[in-house]
Parts: C-alpha cells; structure tokens; sequence
C-alpha cells in the first residue's frame, strides 16, 4: 500500500507552507504500510521556538486555506519545542533543531520510502547544519558520534 493521491497534496502544501517559512531540513515518509493510524510523516525543524510556532501556524493556516483540511490533534504547542498536528491522513512533526537531533526520528522510519517534495522544500536539506555551524553548536557533531551529548 502506498500513501494516497489526498496525502500526497497534504504533505506537498504542508511541505511547501513549511519552507515558505524558513523551515530546516523537510522531509516526508510513507508510512502506509507500517502505520495503520496514517498514511505519511513530515518533519521540518527551526532553531527557536518562535519559528517552530510560526511554520506550525501556517502549515495549519494554508492545509486548511488550501485543502479544507483541520488537524484532528494538535500537541506540543504551549512549549514550542515539539509540536504535532494530527490531520489523519497525514502527521506533521515541528520540532525546535535539537530536539530533532537527540530524538532522530528519520533513523526510526528510515526503511519507509521517502515522499518527493516541492522544489522549495527540497532546498531546505542541510539548513539546519548550516544554522548551527554559524551559531557554534555542536549538536549535529555530538548526534554524528552517536551520542546525544550536544543535543540537550
């Protein structure tokens, strides 16, 4: 089984309505055939909270704008660190840079087959590294030795 045409025009706006927003490193999975709650993931990160909040908002706003699509669920937001929106059909994972390092979700569904993205999204692989290496953060180095010691 294979995501649906309806999940692939949700992560594809959601995608876009990330990048629209200076998300870091965008990426969706086709979890159909190992989930039965859903037919896709999509990650995208930020370096602060505030951003995690504002690229959460607009994926909401234009899903809904766009596609009359209204997330079911809607969890994490009051710490802006982590938040999912539940759209059934589709999960959008927001998470603040380091949390998406130490909790490395692309590791957990890196069997699953990624979902191709907007042009925009796209450009977005390797934001994150790049954020960092200007702001001196060895997250990413700690998180290729394995360890998760700079990512906390």
């Amino acid at each position: 089984m294979t995501a649906t045409d309806r999940s692939t025009e949700l992560i594809n706006a959601a995608a876009q309505a990330a990048a629209d927003k200076l998300a870091h490193d965008i990426v969706a999975y086709d979890v159909s055939d190992v989930l039965a709650i859903t037919d896709a993931f999509l990650l995208a990160s930020a370096p602060n909270d505030r951003q995690v909040k504002a690229i959460v908002d607009e994926v909401e706003e234009r899903l809904l704008k766009e596609l009359g699509a209204k997330p079911v669920r809607r969890e994490g937001e009051r710490d802006g660190r982590w938040v999912l929106l539940d759209f059934v059909d589709i999960v959008v994972h927001v998470q603040h840079s380091e949390e998406r390092v130490f909790y490395g979700l692309e590791r957990l569904w890196k069997d699953c087959p990624q979902l191709d993205l907007p042009d925009d999204a796209k450009a977005s692989h390797g934001r994150a590294r790049e954020h960092a290496e200007r702001e001196g953060d060895t997250t990413y180095e700690a998180a290729e030795r394995g360890g998760s010691e700079g990512a906390r």
